[in-house]
């Protein structure tokens, strides 16, 4: 038997990680996933209810035919909450078969508080959690387990061993304990690639996906097929967590950067610099975008000459990847709203675009076109924003308004009447001066004066 302590009951986990383990006992494994709470927020009463049972709904494109493919999973054994039943979180590090320890707590999540009293639990951060049933373990002579954290952060192994570090040291635990926790522990940085929905949000999406698996399901979530889990392969890992595709693709590998560098630019950095001209040219969805022959030309030029060969020396793996986004994102049930996918845009272009943009100019000596339209079309459309008297940020594109979310002073500089030109000076935005790169500058100014009197890049 193999144990997985999961800090973490929400819908990514469930649809992501535990549909897999629960995909690997219906191939003859053994596995038993327990669940903690991480944070006193929200409520257990379903899994109490469900006896810890729930169903998944992956819905999408296999090729060019529309699932929706049902799995019952029930990989689940215990659900605690450490704030009721803080005995029993302990139990579970006292355990002989627990073997992983996966976590999603956010972002946030993974953060240093030296605060944190070593006799305190609820209001203590994530690591100083983990450090204490750590530290249970130790003190009963068992070995070490392998940490997979999941949070969105970059090496979110590395930045939780650091901060586990760092509540040994303030809490003056046994040097030996350290010692411990640095031979017998393995902090593997993971990578995770699959898009959830969640909960069905409608009333009609949810008495469908109900008469679809049979039953009343308050756990129900939905993701896309598609699904992957790079793995940094550290000690036995291998052991424990089984290659290859359950469900989810798994790869175990000592270059965990190369899938964190190829889904940054590939997957992220194409939607950033789609959903700009998407907007503008009136689209609602992702799947709208993927419906226009002129814009699904823009995606693929922008992936094959701007972005794939600048990812890695194997150009053939990372176009299989890039062909597999666009049947990802031309899934019509996903409907990923254009714009919610904007938010935060000024951040999001500078570390997902700027990379491949610099790289491309590197080499070539010019600007790449198709991100240069990209930014043209964001350009012109945050050149836009008005603020209303709700305090909110608008922008009345040529078919609608929307409202435009994004560091407070980027929008008040636009709102204010800043320029694009001049923005793209600003170090402190960028990293750099934008302008450094011969022809951007005069290439944004003319597209954007395009686009004001109707013209389109594309």
């Amino acid at each position: 038997m193999i144990k997985v302590v999961q800090f973490g009951e929400g819908n990514f986990l469930r649809t992501f990680v535990d549909l897999y383990f629960d995909t690997l006992n219906k191939e003859g494994g053994e596995y038993k996933v327990n669940i903690v709470k991480p944070i006193t927020f929200g409520s257990l009463e379903n899994f109490v209810k469900q006896n810890n049972k729930y169903h998944i709904v992956l819905r999408g494109m296999k090729g060019d035919k529309a699932v929706e493919d049902v799995y019952k999973v029930d990989v689940l054994d215990k659900v605690i909450s450490p704030f009721e039943d803080l005995e029993g979180y302990y139990a579970l590090a006292l355990d002989p078969d627990l073997k992983l320890v996966v976590s999603n707590t956010t972002e946030a999540g993974i953060c240093f508080n030296e605060s944190d009293d070593v006799n305190g639990f609820e209001n203590i951060t994530f690591p100083a959690k983990l450090t204490k049933f750590l530290y249970e373990r130790y003190k009963s002579g068992l070995d070490g387990v392998y940490m997979m954290p999941v949070e969105l952060i970059d090496n979110n192994a590395d930045e939780l061993y650091k901060c586990v570090d760092k509540y040994i040291a303030l809490w003056n635990l046994p040097a030996e304990f350290k010692k411990w926790n640095d031979e017998q522990n393995f902090y593997c940085n993971t990578l995770v690639d699959r898009i959830v929905s969640g909960y069905p949000r409608t009333p009609d999406l949810k008495q469908h996906l109900f008469d679809l698996i049979g039953e009343e399901d308050n756990l129900v979530s939905i993701g896309e097929p598609f699904g992957l889990w790079a793995v940094e392969d550290k000690g036995d890992i291998a052991k424990y967590v089984k290659a290859g595709v359950h469900n989810i693709e798994v790869v175990l590998t000592k270059n965990i950067k190369y899938y964190k560098k190829r889904k940054v630019r590939v997957l992220n950095g194409s939607h950033t610099n789609l959903i700009p001209a998407g907007l503008w040219h009136g689209k609602e969805t992702v799947y709208d975008c993927m419906t226009d022959e002129k814009l699904v030309k823009f995606l693929e030029d922008t992936l094959t000459y701007e972005i794939v060969p600048f990812v890695s020396d194997d150009v053939k793996a990372t176009t299989v990847f890039a062909e597999s986004i666009k049947e990802r994102f031309l899934n019509p049930y996903l409907n990923h709203l254009l714009t919610s996918i904007a938010l935060n845009s000024i951040s999001k272009w500078k570390a997902r675009n700027l990379c491949s943009f610099a790289d491309y100019y590197a080499k070539f000596g010019k600007i790449p076109a198709n991100m240069v339209k990209g930014f043209s079309y964001l350009m012109a459309i945050y050149q836009k924003i008005e603020k209303a008297d709700d305090g909110k940020f608008y922008v009345e594109l040529p078919t609608r308004k929307i409202e435009v979310l994004d560091d407070v002073p980027y929008l008040e500089y636009f709102a204010n009447g800043g320029k694009a030109v001049d923005f793209m000076k600003d170090a402190k935005v960028w990293g750099e001066d934008l302008t450094k790169y011969e022809g951007f500058e005069k290439a944004v100014k003319e597209n954007v004066e395009k686009l004001y009197s109707g013209e389109i890049l594309l």
